[in-house]
């Protein structure tokens, strides 16, 4: 009977195990499609984009990414996206893990209020603050600017990265502070000599999430730069009114996948600590 039992529910085991698995696989194909069919199009002469059936097997092209990224400027936009996504994420990271810090560790009267606050924050639509945004820029002759965009993509990624490291914090155990600061370490030394580098996994996770953030973001991006700062999202945008007889589905795909390219690299590259530090704020504590 004991055997029977082990051996039923060993079978159950490895079924459950391989439905898994085909859930994984269909889940995957679902989400990965869109980006493959993306990428593929890119490929495609303008004849090839329009045909039905749809074509699986054509002689691929590069000519509309030479030819778009000629025209659009879209390496100049590349590395406006690369310098406003770096450095708003870098500065939020400073701000919101010194914030994050004071709300998990220091006794602040009206701290949880204050902090609350700045949580609300993140659900104002973003357009609300982009006129006035906008308006005090233009007084101020700072529209069209790096330095513009990377204190717009900040009043979003500080309070995301506040919480997050507020969560993290408070998962690690307050003796670590306190026996640092016997040893004669103050409050400032025991969090940059002690919580910091432990904190190191959901320090890397929340900057490549931050970055991730500020890479794809429009609005600001639209209303705030013209040209000299203008950036990746704002070039895709305006591919939909492109052509005269609609939207130029070759360039669009292109520029996309130009896009999502360095985001993908980028994750691959860093999946280690970012799986690393999800999995230490989920188990610590």
């Amino acid at each position: 009977m004991n055997a029977r039992s082990g051996l039923s529910y060993k079978n159950k085991s490895v079924l459950g195990h391989r439905v898994r698995i085909l859930a994984g696989i269909v889940v995957s194909i679902v989400f990965l499609f869109p980006i493959y069919w993306m990428v593929l199009t890119s490929f495609k002469q303008q004849v090839d984009i329009f045909t039905n059936p749809p074509r699986f097997l054509f002689t691929p092209t590069i000519a509309t990414y030479v030819e778009y990224m000629k025209r659009a400027d879209i390496l100049a936009r590349i590395v406006n996206t690369i310098i406003v996504a770096s450095s708003s994420a870098l500065f939020s990271m400073v701000v919101g893990t010194m914030a994050g810090y004071a709300l998990a560790r220091i006794r602040l009267k009206g701290a949880q209020t204050v902090g609350l606050l700045i949580l609300l924050s993140r659900g104002v639509p973003p357009i609300a603050l982009a006129v006035p945004m906008f308006l005090v820029a233009r007084k101020l002759g700072l529209t069209d600017k790096h330095i513009t965009l990377i204190l717009a993509y900040s009043t979003f990624l500080i309070p995301y990265v506040m919480w997050l490291m507020r969560s993290f914090f408070l998962s690690l155990p307050k003796e670590l502070e306190e026996s640092a600061m016997i040893d004669g370490c103050s409050r400032y030394g025991a969090f940059f000599k002690i919580i910091l580098p432990i904190s190191l996994p959901g320090l890397l996770s929340t900057l490549i999430f931050s970055m991730i953030l500020a890479w794809e973001e429009l609005l600001f991006a639209l209303v705030l730069t013209n040209r000299h700062a203008s950036t990746i999202p704002v070039a895709i945008a305006g591919i939909a009114g492109d052509s005269v007889n609609g939207a130029n589905w070759g360039a669009l795909t292109a520029v996309g996948t130009i896009t999502v390219v360095p985001v993908v690299v980028f994750a691959l590259l860093v999946q280690k600590w970012l799986i690393k530090g999800l999995a230490d704020g989920a188990t610590k504590g």
